[in-house]
């Protein structure tokens, strides 16, 4: 049975049980990748390395009195 084929069968379940529908399939393709990569990247802080990207960005926010390029 392919993704479709699944998908079209959880909808016609979702909608004789009178349940909400399940998502599309990709729906949070992305948001996933970034929470990975969030992920990646607190266990680097963990580990001693620098924070970059996102994760440098909310840690310079949390502490207001330093800029964003004096973390380490």
């Amino acid at each position: 049975m392919t993704l479709t084929q699944q998908y079209l069968l959880d909808t016609y379940r979702a909608q004789r049980l009178g349940e909400p529908v399940p998502p599309a399939p990709g729906t949070h393709d992305w948001q996933l990748v970034r929470e990975l990569d969030d992920r990646r990247r607190f266990h680097a802080v963990l580990a001693g390395r620098p924070a970059r990207g996102r994760l440098r960005t909310a840690l310079s926010q949390l502490l207001p009195g330093r800029r964003s390029g004096s973390l380490r």
